[in-house]
């Protein structure tokens, strides 16, 4: 008895592929494999970047900004004290304007775009504590009129106003003295204030030494 068997062939399996049914068949199936493995490398991609980047970085406070970020405005000067109008406690403010395209985060937490004409934040200065004792007073007293004391009287020394008036000056020798110990700002008012002094004139300004100072090494010759 005779069996038949089938044989494949390249023939007919072209032809079975070239079926008008078969070729629709097989290019869904192409197209829904592109589909699925496009999506899955789009997934990947996403975890990867999220992955990689984070998540986004806070803007930074606008009162820590990088001087060149900001630029301050110069302080409203007291006439009569020569000193900011806010000063309290030595210390004054002025308003800070962050520059064009700066984003930083105000005091409430909200975080903005500045343009350069906005007021970002307030920052402290300092300033000096006077009352009334005018510096060009006490160094023409002390040059005009220093031998009869006028100058210890004016800043508030009596006693040394007296002896002075009484000796003439110390003979001439303490005029010269406090005349130079005033106009080097080194002898103030007896209260302890500060020397009523043009804001944008000569100041003095000194320097000392203390825990908080750096010392440089020197090398022992």
């Amino acid at each position: 008895m005779l069996r038949s068997r089938a044989v494949w062939t390249p023939e007919l399996s072209v032809q079975s592929l070239n079926a008008p049914g078969c070729h629709v068949t097989v290019m869904a199936s192409s197209r829904r494999r592109c589909l699925r493995s496009g999506l899955v490398s789009l997934l990947i991609y996403c975890v990867y970047t999220d992955t990689r980047l984070g998540p986004p970085e806070e803007a930074e406070r606008c009162d820590s900004l990088r001087l060149g970020q900001y630029l301050c405005k110069d302080p409203k000067i007291d006439e009569a004290t020569q000193e900011p109008e806010n000063c309290r406690d030595a210390t004054a403010w002025v308003e800070c304007l962050p520059a064009p395209n700066i984003s930083c985060r105000l005091s409430n937490g909200t975080e903005f775009r500045f343009s350069g004409g906005e007021v970002g934040f307030n920052k402290t200065i300092p300033c000096r504590n006077v009352s009334g004792y005018s510096y060009k007073v006490a160094v023409a007293l002390s040059l005009f009129l220093g031998w009869l004391g006028a100058d210890r009287f004016y800043l508030g020394y009596p006693a040394l106003g007296l002896l002075k008036f009484c000796t003439v000056g110390f003979c001439g020798i303490g005029t010269l003295i406090d005349f130079i110990l005033i106009a080097m700002q080194i002898v103030g008012p007896a209260d302890g204030s500060n020397y009523i002094v043009d804001y944008y004139g000569t100041r003095l300004t000194r320097l000392s030494i203390t825990n908080q100072t750096y010392r440089k090494p020197h090398l022992s010759l």
